[in-house]
């Protein structure tokens, strides 16, 4: 292994900013979570609810890019993320944002209105709340008698306020409408707020480092070669972005790795391209940034984003990342089937290109060969006319799919010429339903052709019972997501991007 990054920082020199003071980093081994180093630290706001990144607790405020020369704080599990991922980096608890004597607006009005009882899960919300509070593209609605936005959107208050950015923290005592009424109160920064002042400048830089401790390395590689260099030369080294699917192994199943290689901040697999021909989406870049990234431009994505976990999920989670764990429940795959994308997989031999169809091999299992990363997601254009990703899940929200199915329906003349449908959840891995695919193309679309269609794609996969779904209830929501489809959508006109 490599003993230094180039220009890295080395062990006793790795250290955090911290509401504003640089903290040493100190002997944590490579697997200390952001929030137990916190609490390590006499920070005792977050707290671990669920180790799972689905309760929020532990949320705390992050610095991240938003361009060049501007930042955006940004909300994240802090119970998930490696604390060394952050060496170099800026972090603000519940505890940065204000004080007895002098409180944050969003600490101020969860008070007054009655946002807290027990006050476990409150400096998670108030870290979540205070990052939508300064978001950028916040803006003012006319308001509505029910104080949501006049639009009969109940998700966006009168002041910007997206709810989708307190979708990860759960309150068990207090309720969510005095919640609500504090999110929605929140008025703009003040002029002189160093938090939304702190905005106007550039992130802080991810530099590259070795941090080791209880003889286990922690690397940030200075740049992808360097990183395929380490993986190809330690097989089992685990390769990290999000970690919003390795955290939940390290605080669940005590997963431990002696050498961690973060490629989260590498700006090769950070770039979004969207040409005449095709859309390339980074596979470092978190679920939240392709989001604003595309804005819209590829719809079946668009309507998948509000359904994946959470907001704080979303800040973290990379579509490299869903793919590379070859889970068959994980949401992206259903709709890149649909997409027809491909990947492009890269290792220190270049770049290769694999369709989406093609990667999954079995159970949690792939064509990417040891050492090989996701570098990007290739979506080809022109885009379907009529597209949809459902998903059937117990929540509405921050919940793992029971079945997931994403459309990309084309037609002609009122015939489907082209159908691509990907499910996810009703087989050991994501799947095509070609057979369905075969009784709608070259039939009109219409109810008829649908109901006939719906029936073979309840035969689609080979679904189980399991604690989420029975096979029976799997089987019947594949053709009831099929009906509710051509219910959306009766004419051929459909969503065009």
């Amino acid at each position: 292994m490599s003993s230094t990054p180039r220009n890295g920082t080395v062990d006793g020199s790795v250290s955090l900013t911290v509401n504003g003071v640089a903290t040493p980093l100190g002997e944590a081994p490579a697997y200390t979570t952001l929030l137990d180093w916190l609490r390590g630290q006499g920070l005792t706001g977050a707290k671990e609810g669920c180790a799972e990144g689905e309760c929020g607790a532990c949320s705390v405020m992050v610095v991240r890019p938003d361009g060049d020369d501007r930042s955006r704080w940004t909300a994240i599990n802090a119970c998930l993320v490696p604390a060394a991922a952050y060496a170099g980096q800026e972090v603000v608890t519940s505890e940065g944002l204000g004080t007895v004597d002098d409180l944050h607006p969003v600490q101020r009005e969860m008070a007054v209105r009655g946002g807290s009882q027990c006050g476990y899960c409150t400096p998670g919300f108030v870290c979540s709340m205070a990052a939508e509070f300064y978001r950028p593209d916040r803006t003012r609605a006319a308001a509505s008698p029910d104080g949501a936005a006049d639009d009969g959107d109940h998700e966006h208050g009168p002041n910007g306020f997206d709810l989708h950015a307190l979708s990860g923290n759960l309150c068990r005592c207090t309720g969510y409408r005095p919640i609500r009424d504090a999110a929605y109160a929140l008025g703009d920064a003040a002029g002189d707020d160093p938090l939304a002042e702190r905005t106007s400048r550039p992130a802080p830089a991810a530099e590259p480092l070795r941090h080791t401790a209880a003889d286990r390395s922690f690397v940030r590689p200075a740049d992808l070669d360097e990183a395929l260099r380490l993986l190809a030369d330690n097989p089992d080294a685990v390769a990290l972005a999000g970690s919003t699917d390795w955290g939940v192994e390290v605080n669940i199943r005590s997963a431990r790795a002696d050498l961690v290689v973060v490629i989260d901040r590498l700006p090769e697999l950070r770039e979004l391209h969207v040409r005449d021909d095709v859309v390339e989406i980074g596979a470092a870049l978190t679920l939240s940034e392709v989001e604003r990234g595309l804005d819209g431009r590829v719809p079946l994505l668009d309507s998948l984003f509000p359904q994946f976990a959470s907001r704080l999920i979303r800040n973290g989670a990379t579509i490299g990342g869903n793919l590379g764990t070859g889970s068959p429940i994980g949401d992206t795959p259903p709709a890149l089937l649909a997409l027809e994308a491909d990947l492009v997989l890269t290792s220190p031999d270049g770049d290769r290109v694999v369709p989406v169809s093609d990667y999954f091999t079995g159970y949690r299992e792939s064509v990417r060969r040891p050492g090989e990363l996701i570098r990007s997601v290739r979506v080809p254009l022109p885009l379907s006319q009529i597209t949809a990703f459902h998903k059937i899940a117990k929540r509405r929200f921050d919940d793992i799919s029971s079945v997931a199915v994403g459309f990309a329906i084309q037609t002609d003349g009122g015939v489907v010429s082209k159908a691509r449908i990907g499910l996810g959840g009703v087989a050991a891995t994501p799947i095509r339903a070609t057979a369905t695919e075969a009784a709608l193309e070259g039939r009109p679309w219409s109810a008829e052709t649908v109901a006939a269609a719906a029936a073979v794609m309840r035969g689609e996969g080979t679904p189980m019972d399991d604690h989420r779904a029975s096979a029976a209830y799997r089987s019947a929501m594949l053709g009831t997501a099929l009906r509710r489809l051509h219910s959306d959508n009766p004419t051929t006109e459909g969503r065009t991007a």
